[in-house]
């Protein structure tokens, strides 16, 4: 059976344009049968009843009049919504099949059995509203879907209880909100062949950073289990995110983040009467396991590139992965409403001013601040307490909330994902949300002041108090061109893809001691030198951080690795210029393990730092993961942009000692275009210069270190604060000098430091003696730029 019907039509006959037929989510589903499969893209078999369908049902059983009475009634403020939808769904429930649409839906399903070779094969039936997935409005979890029904009965059960579905509370506001006439909407009941997820895994993914808009990275989140606990936001799931521009490359492993949820439990199929799917826990094993390979998340990922490349915009993609087969197929694709809407002519930020103390913490949606009052609402029995303008905070906010999701201020949940629908609507809404806290409806009270902060990266916070914050717009457009290069420093690889839309030169300092402190935690030599830990507490945390890998060494290169790859990416093939790492003796000693390896100094900050650890023997073993680090960042990556920077190298046998070390671990000045260069920061590194520039391929001025040596001030002294400055004469001197000898050897210089963002004299100072490049912090870029443009203009006249 195939072909077109005025009852159904099979996903192969359809495509995108039949949304006035089958809804957007049916015609998707249909356009990806007929056009993505010769391309590798697996979509499961189904067909679709038609919209003509559903009005014929209705006519059938009289329902038009009925359901404008009830919305007649909830508008004039005769019935609540609650009971208007209640009583519609219940009035479609009970609705007889006429005997023609009964009739081929169950020839259909007949059919679809014989093609797949099952008898009562299990099918998804999944709700398609003609509105949905417009480009405005996604419709996302207002309609119901029903999973492993098997059996004709019970498939025209669960069509019935879909047409219901689109009288649900959240649907009935969500088209008030959208403006979009009630009965001008008519729904298509899709019906697929269930993949048995339940068996394997499933999850969502978005073609495009769902907070950032930044349109190279695939979001990938995955869960055990059927897809819908990912959906409903029920559990915490892993992350990935991947680099699209490398994946047609079949070499590299363009992986920029992995992150392990807890995944608490899992929807799989039931045997029980009445319930087609049940929640179970999730084995120790699944919580410490990530659901997908490596293998597995690219071909996700070059699969989502296909789907957006072939409709020509971001797309939102539901998976799941066949626990009998090991096979991937695409079970939804629709566009994404909110990032790809956004003006890219402007930029707005947010940035606290001051904050109370952390309550806790969660994965961040949107980039916004807000303040208020908690309304603490565990049950959706309570919607009704909730008080308009307050910050929400329930276990999770499914789409049964969206009524008084649109009156917060702002959303805390204890579960969800970042693609979750709850934080989709989030998005929709405008509101900053910050959901898998894992306990905030335990740790915050009703009425308690908070403040909720997105605009930190890929962790929202939730600080107390009412915080003051500031909101910066940019407008891209009248940022001015320089010849000077004006480049980002940065430590955080959260927050990188934050400040994608600016146009900057690259990263001239990317600081590797953020992501070795927040992410790894691990002294290096912890890893190499584990069997000589004498505390047992420590190897016991040390044990469970790197649980999953073989080689506890592979731990901290692949998390120096990805981390460092998402500052990387942001502005590729631009410059990112990395330094290895700068931790003084004390703050190595925070590290985990780190006590144990680390000497107690009188004066951390000019002793046993930068260049002279890498070559000797108390830290060379650490130092080699530093650049087994780099090296699969730049090879098995494939991020060549990264320049290697050396900190506080005092002579020039030392950077001799350096580069050597670099080569026995991979890293060879000159091989595969590999840069390095060395920070200017002590005196001897402007006296040298000539001897430096023989060695290195461009300088990077540490400003603050710089005039903290050549004036001897202590740069964290209060009672010198005011002879610590970047333009006093000597300081100047060794600036314009070592700038003359760079370019003198024809090699690079630049300068990383705020001094030119608060001072524009300095940025004219350093236009003036010919710098290529300044680097400062991007809440500074448009200042500087400005500044830069400024003095350039001037040095023409």
């Amino acid at each position: 059976m195939s072909g077109k019907s005025a009852t159904l039509i099979w996903f192969e006959d359809l495509t995108r344009k039949d949304v006035g037929l089958v809804g957007g989510k049916n015609s998707s589903l249909g356009e990806m049968v007929r056009s993505l499969a010769p391309k590798g893209i697996r979509v499961p078999p189904g067909f679709a009843t038609t919209a003509e369908t559903f009005r014929r049902f209705l006519a059938a059983n009289t329902l038009d009049a009925v359901i404008a009475g009830h919305l007649a009634a909830e508008a004039e403020g005769r019935a609540s919504l609650a009971e208007t939808g209640q009583a519609i769904r219940a009035a479609i429930a009970a609705g007889r099949w006429p005997d023609a649409a009964r009739d081929d839906i169950v020839a259909a399903y007949r059919a679809l059995g014989e093609r797949v070779g099952q008898a009562n094969p299990a099918v998804a039936v999944r709700s398609s509203a003609t509105a949905e997935d417009l480009p405005d409005a996604s419709f996302a979890g207002q309609q119901e879907t029903f999973l492993n029904v098997q059996g004709e009965a019970a498939l025209l059960a669960a069509c019935r209880r879909c047409y219901a579905s689109l009288y649900t509370d959240r649907a009935i506001t969500y088209r008030q909100i959208k403006g979009f006439a009630h009965q001008a909407v008519a729904l298509s009941v899709g019906v697929q062949l269930m993949v048995r997820s339940d068996l394997g895994g499933a999850g969502v993914m978005f073609s495009i950073d769902t907070e950032s808009g930044f349109d190279k990275a695939v979001l990938i989140n995955a869960a055990w289990g059927l897809g819908e606990n990912v959906v409903q936001g029920t559990v915490n799931p892993d992350e990935y995110q991947v680099y699209k521009p490398f994946l047609a490359n079949p070499a590299l492993t363009p992986i920029l983040q992995k992150t392990l949820g807890e995944k608490a439990r899992k929807m799989v199929y039931s045997t029980a009467r009445g319930s087609a799917t049940r929640n179970v826990p999730t084995s120790k094993a699944e919580r410490e396991a990530f659901v997908l390979s490596d293998a597995e998340i690219l071909e996700l990922a070059r699969h989502a590139v296909v789907i957006e490349a072939h409709y020509g915009q971001p797309m939102d993609i539901e998976w799941g992965r066949d626990g009998e087969t090991g096979f991937l197929y695409i079970l939804q694709a629709r566009p994404e409403t909110v990032q790809s809407r956004i003006d890219v002519g402007a930029l707005k930020t947010y940035r606290l001013l001051d904050k109370g103390k952390q309550l806790l913490e969660g994965l961040s949606v949107g980039d916004a601040i807000a303040t208020g009052e908690v309304c603490l609402i565990e049950s959706a029995a309570d919607i009704s307490r909730f008080v308009d303008g307050a910050v929400l905070v329930t276990g999770t906010t499914d789409p049964d909330w969206v009524p008084v999701m649109k009156r917060a201020r702002a959303i805390i949940t204890d579960h969800g994902g970042r693609t979750s629908h709850a934080a989709i609507v989030s998005r929709e809404l405008g509101l900053p949300a910050i959901v898998g806290t894992g306990d905030a409806t335990r740790l915050l009270h009703e009425g308690q002041e908070v403040t909720v902060s997105c605009a930190e990266g890929d962790k929202g916070f939730v600080y107390a108090g009412i915080s003051r914050f500031e909101v910066t717009e940019t407008v891209l457009g009248e940022v001015p061109k320089t010849r000077t290069e004006v480049m980002l420093n940065l430590a955080n690889p959260a927050a990188a893809a934050r400040w994608w839309r600016l146009p900057v030169d690259g990263v001239g300092l990317a600081r590797m001691e953020f992501v070795i402190s927040n992410a790894i935690r691990v002294h290096p030599l912890a890893l190499t030198r584990f069997d000589q830990l004498k505390d047992e507490a420590v190897k016991a945390e040390i044990t469970r951080l790197t649980r999953g890998y073989a080689d506890r060494r592979d731990y901290f290169v692949e998390s120096l690795a990805m981390g460092l790859s998402r500052i990387a990416a942001t502005w590729y093939p631009h410059p990112c210029i990395i330094r290895t790492s700068d931790f003084k003796t004390n703050e190595y000693a925070e590290l985990l393990g780190g006590k144990q390896f680390e000497p107690a100094e009188e004066n951390p900050m000019i002793g046993f730092r930068g260049a002279s650890r890498y070559y000797s023997p108390a830290y060379a073993d650490g130092f080699a993961l530093e650049c087994r680090a780099i090296l699969r960042l730049r090879e098995a990556m494939g991020f060549d942009n990264v320049v290697v920077m050396i900190p506080f190298c005092r002579s020039p046998d030392e950077a001799d000692r350096v580069l050597a070390v670099m080569a026995e671990n991979g890293l060879t000045r000159g091989e595969n275009g590999l840069q390095v260069y060395v920070m200017c920061e002590i005196p001897s590194n402007v006296i040298l210069a000539d001897d430096f520039a023989r060695r290195f391929d461009g300088f990077s001025i540490g400003s603050n270190d710089l005039t903290q040596l050549t004036l001897g001030i202590d740069r964290d002294s209060a009672e010198l604060a005011d002879l610590f400055r970047e333009r006093d004469p000597a300081v100047q001197w060794m600036i314009e000098t070592v700038i003359a000898r760079a370019h003198a050897a024809g090699r690079h210089v630049g300068l990383c430091g705020q001094a030119p963002s608060n001072d524009p004299e300095f940025a004219r100072l350093l236009v003036a003696a010919g710098i290529d490049a300044i680097s400062v912090t991007p809440d500074s870029f448009l200042a500087v730029k400005r500044h830069v443009a400024a003095a350039e203009a001037g040095l023409k006249k």
